[in-house]
């Protein structure tokens, strides 16, 4: 099966608003809620719900397309590709975001789990946003993230990063409070606020957020 390469619909937000300034906002003090993220992917055919095997609620309504766009500063590559149809991932696309997630410095892969794909493709749709993510950081190869865990405090020991379950993203035309907050409703892995490097980390491990 070939996968696909053109845009696909983005889903209205419901009760989440966007001002005249283009900020997202929510009806609850604490973000975006699960409420409202799952109307937002039942209000369209063609959307990517942050869905885990064993989330039956998460899957209800999810939509029959999930669709991944990213590019990388750090090798020029982009990728647009459909990983999951009905029900059914791709494994050819999955090939593909394998690949150009790779750790970059020694081009070493891992598979990427398809849980934190499922909270990156969720996340970009309640964004609204018809812009890639750029890719900072996919999978790390142990030896990358002990070079890295030498230069900074930041850096985990044991980061999900190694086990291709993190990305760290960023958007253009969306802040690093939008993302984050997009991020969040998922409720479904967690999510690191990076404002001073201008990006969020994603992960499909246990619930939790931090940063500033």
């Amino acid at each position: 099966m070939q996968t696909g390469r053109t845009r696909t619909g983005r889903a209205a937000t419901g009760r989440n608003v966007r001002d005249e300034l283009g900020q997202m906002t929510s009806t609850s003090s604490s973000g975006l809620s699960r409420r409202a993220l799952l109307g937002a992917f039942a209000a369209t055919t063609i959307s990517a719900a942050p869905t885990f095997s064993k989330a039956a609620g998460f899957i209800r309504g999810g939509g029959d397309i999930r669709r991944i766009a990213m590019y990388s500063g750090r090798t020029g590559e982009r990728i647009d590709t459909i990983y999951w149809i009905e029900g059914q991932y791709i494994s050819e696309a999955l090939a593909e975001i394998n690949h150009f997630m790779r750790d970059w410095r020694n081009s070493k892969t891992k598979t990427i789990d398809t849980r934190t794909l499922d909270i990156m493709a969720a996340s970009h749709a309640l964004l609204d946003v018809n812009e890639p993510y750029m890719l900072l950081s996919g999978y790390r190869s142990p030896e990358t993230n002990a070079m890295l865990r030498a230069r900074s405090r930041g850096v985990a020991k044991n980061s999900l990063h190694i086990k291709g379950q993190a990305a760290d993203l960023r958007l253009k035309n969306r802040s690093v409070n939008q993302m984050f907050k997009a991020a969040r409703a998922c409720n479904a892995g967690g999510v690191g606020k990076y404002s001073g490097s201008n990006f969020v980390h994603m992960d499909c491990g246990a619930v939790r957020t931090w940063g500033r």
